[in-house]
């Protein structure tokens, strides 16, 4: 089957007084970047359509799946690492508002690496889920950056990590055969972003 995985436009920053979590919706940019990304696939026949419930995903998945004529199938288990967070911060500000915390993130993952792992363990649990259940189909996953790179380092081979910065709206493309291969055919394909079909 080939799977595609798209990670969510541009969210606004945001951060609760309350300390529930932040789930920023996209912004203006954000919702232009994943009309882009919806008409950039217009062509492509997608046999199901998942996202992360998180708003920045699922408004990201909104445009392709009406293109589509898709429903949206929301899966918790592609969420954020950052999902409980109180603060939301654009990893690309983030680089420059609080380096050391990204140098962390890009080094190690998470701050608390019990807590890496067990989001690692749950990103590829649920990916392997949808797999399993739409063997030989096109099923797209629009989600997080976390997540393109837990599955990616999965698929790679490599320990699970946070290693490339994925565009927003990028679209990553895997095959996965139902003998258990699972292969990377492109990463980080964000062409739509500066030349919109």
């Amino acid at each position: 089957m080939e799977l595609v995985l798209i990670r969510h436009g541009l969210p606004e920053r945001i951060a609760t007084t309350d300390g529930t979590p932040a789930d920023p919706p996209l912004s203006s940019i954000g919702r232009q970047q994943a009309s882009r990304m919806a008409n950039w696939l217009r062509n492509e026949e997608f046999h199901c359509i998942y996202a992360s419930p998180m708003r920045r995903a699922h408004q990201t998945a909104q445009p392709l799946a009406e293109r589509a004529d898709k429903s949206i199938n929301l899966d918790p288990g592609v969420a954020e690492y950052d999902v409980d967070s109180d603060t939301y911060i654009p990893v690309e500000e983030l680089k420059q508002v609080d380096y050391p915390r990204w140098k962390a993130l890009m080094e190690g993952g998470y701050d608390d690496p019990a807590s890496f792992a067990a989001f690692c363990g749950r990103v590829i649990d649920s990916v392997e889920k949808i797999i399993s259940v739409n063997a030989g189909k096109k099923v797209a996953i629009v989600c997080h950056g976390g997540v393109i790179n837990v599955w990616t380092a999965h698929v790679i081979g490599f320990a699970p990590r946070l290693f490339f910065n994925p565009d927003y709206t990028s679209i990553n493309r895997y095959k996965a055969a139902s003998s258990g291969e699972r292969t990377v055919i492109c990463l980080n394909q964000a062409v739509h972003l500066r030349y919109p079909a």
